[in-house]
């Protein structure tokens, strides 16, 4: 099957394809709306050729070490090290019939981000400068304010992004499957005034809420003025964030769980959102991730770059519509435990490695073993 899929000569070709995973535990239990977790699993994959390394990785279950290697490292090993795309086909063929929604692009997310890397470094070239830069600096908004965070600990992290002039601020609501809205909009109140009027807050309810709950949720906190309304409801429903949209001064914003272009498609197609979401670590890798702003492009309207900030930025560079990339906290402190080269955030923006070739990431080995898990 794979051999449909014809390579241009580089010269260059794919030697190994290797992953691992590692489990971090939180600083904090940390929930959503619809979930509770005090640990995250990150899989990391290694690509090789002609004496470099590209790093790229995903967020999931340490199965998908096995996915890596069993179904996605054979299709891409041999194959030209700058023919990335044709790579990514060559990955969403094999997996047609394993699953290539879901865990198979989360898997194929970090293959593609390790392969861009890779194709970067033998280029010699900065990876945002390889994909074809758009802007020097990537606008960021602080993400956390869990649900299970007491007041303090929400204000102080909120405060702490706003001292570092981050000009924009994210708490989770939907608490409990969207069961106290009360308390929602209580923690809403709280939050800006925490950050003061000038900082722009955001919300995301995880899909805690069915439509009307969420038009009255916005309609009883209108006085904080929040600008940001991610997925009000589900992203498996978008005739209800059509219905929450049209409803609602803030801007409706879904997409994190998309992993296959023809569903940004049919979200921006039905009207959906505001701004479309695209997880560089889920949807398919960098090579989706740029199909999908270019979507959203194409249906005026925003794109915004969902969580893992360090591997996030060169492409988020290179997305002339990208409003913001999302600087979470459990993604950040990982991310900053594990690698060298993470970005900063301070002033607002976060700027791709200009120095080093590739996205400037390199796993602390040592620090990471502890915390390996397959």
């Amino acid at each position: 099957m794979t051999a449909l899929v014809h390579d241009v000569g580089s010269g260059a070709s794919v030697s190994a394809v290797t992953a691992a995973a590692y489990t971090v535990p939180t600083d904090a239990p940390e929930a959503d709306g619809t979930f509770a977790w005090d640990s995250t699993t990150i899989v990391i994959v290694n690509a090789s050729a002609a004496g470099a390394t590209g790093v790229g990785y995903t967020y999931g279950p340490a199965a998908l070490v096995g996915l890596v290697s069993a179904l996605l490292e054979p299709a891409v090993r041999g194959r030209d090290v700058f023919a990335v795309p044709a790579s990514a086909e060559a990955m969403s063929r094999v997996l047609r019939n394993a699953g290539q929604p879901g865990a198979g692009a989360y898997a194929a997310s970090a293959v593609d981000c390790a392969l861009w890397d890779l194709a970067a470094r033998l280029a010699g070239l900065p990876l945002h400068t390889f994909l074809g830069a758009a802007r020097a600096e990537v606008p960021v908004y602080g993400s956390g304010g869990f649900t299970s965070y007491t007041d303090r600990q929400m204000t102080e992290q909120l405060a702490g992004w706003v001292a570092q002039d981050i000009p924009r601020v994210k708490i989770k609501i939907g608490q409990d499957r969207g069961s106290r809205e009360a308390r929602d909009v209580e923690r809403m109140i709280l939050a800006r005034e925490a950050i003061g009027a000038g900082p722009e807050l955001f919300v995301d309810a995880n899909g805690a809420y069915t439509p009307k709950q969420a038009v009255r949720v916005a309609e009883a906190a209108r006085e904080t003025r929040f600008a940001w309304f991610e997925e009000p409801v589900s992203s498996e429903d978008p005739a209800g964030l059509r219905f929450v949209r049209e409803r609602v001064a803030a801007d409706v914003a879904a997409g994190e769980y998309l992993t296959r272009l023809a569903d940004a498609e049919r979200m921006c197609a039905a009207g959906a959102v505001d701004c479309l979401q695209a997880d560089v670590t889920r949807c398919g890798g960098i090579t989706v991730w740029l199909r999908v702003a270019a979507v959203a492009a194409a249906h005026g309207v925003g794109f915004s770059g969902h969580c893992a900030p360090a591997i996030s930025a060169a492409p988020a560079a290179a997305a002339p519509s990208l409003r913001h990339l999302e600087w979470f906290h459990d993604h950040v402190r990982l991310e900053s435990m594990l690698f060298d080269g993470t970005p900063d955030p301070r002033g607002g923006t976060i700027t791709p490695c200009p120095d080093a070739p590739g996205n400037g990431l390199t796993l602390r080995t040592t620090d990471a073993e502890s915390f390996r898990v397959a």
